[in-house]
């Protein structure tokens, strides 16, 4: 049986980007049609107050990643952070990006801060402690996990019966599970390295110097963009 994944969409891409990159929709129908067996996919605005008006109206949901912090004064959060909390009451199966990763936690009770390390940009490196329920790998896979990363804020307090599963010194609490039926990860697995580039230099002027030349070089690193979708689809069909 197809899955149905809601996305809550809760940014758009800049307009001067979306020549060239699309916007999130066409972002994550490409992420996960190239995983091969896509779900399903409704997409909400968030951003723009639209929600199920159940939470049964899909069978799984996904956040996008947001220009916005989840502490922001915007009238379209405060029913995203509550919808969030209806799915956890129900223990319905959602994994949250960058954003949503910062969502989760804040709306069942941890806290999320501007984080004094600074910007996160580029490809970021983290120590795998644990795999997301439903997902196997054999001995050999890689004991760590890159990404593509673009955050100021960071998870600093955990809600409860909260796993963590990787994280580093920059940011310790980088993906996390609730219970069996959350998954948070701050990276983005569906930003291309084109991509990443294009907005951190449309980000100059709020990057210092040093930190974007880092991003920069580090976008010759490989990432795990097929491997992540592969744990967050095994997660989500896991009973």
């Amino acid at each position: 049986m197809t899955l149905k994944m809601g996305i809550l969409q809760c940014d758009d891409v800049r307009q001067d980007l979306q020549a060239d990159h699309g916007n999130y929709p066409a972002m994550f129908t490409q992420l996960l049609r190239d995983a091969g067996d896509a779900p399903e996919l409704v997409f909400y605005r968030a951003l723009d107050g639209e929600l199920p008006q159940d939470v049964d109206e899909c069978d799984v949901y996904m956040t996008t990643g947001s220009r916005h912090s989840v502490n922001d004064d915007l009238p379209w959060i405060p029913p995203l952070l509550a919808f969030v909390q209806a799915l956890h009451a129900r223990k319905k199966k959602l994994v949250g990006i960058c954003f949503g990763h910062q969502l989760i936690a804040k709306a069942l009770g941890g806290e999320v801060i501007q984080a004094p390390q600074g910007w996160g940009i580029g490809v970021a490196t983290h120590a795998l402690h644990a795999l997301p329920a439903g997902v196997t790998e054999n001995a050999a896979s890689p004991p760590d996990l890159s990404l593509l990363v673009s955050h100021q804020d960071q998870v600093v307090r955990l809600p409860d019966d909260t796993a963590v599963l990787a994280g580093s010194d920059f940011c310790p609490y980088y993906m996390l599970q609730v219970g069996e039926h959350f998954l948070g990860i701050q990276g983005h697995p569906e930003f291309s390295k084109a991509y990443s580039r294009d907005l951190m230099l449309a980000r100059k002027a709020l990057l210092p110097a040093n930190v974007l030349d880092t991003g920069l070089t580090s976008l010759d690193m490989p990432v795990d963009s097929e491997r992540v979708t592969r744990w967050m689809l095994d997660f989500l069909r896991s009973s």
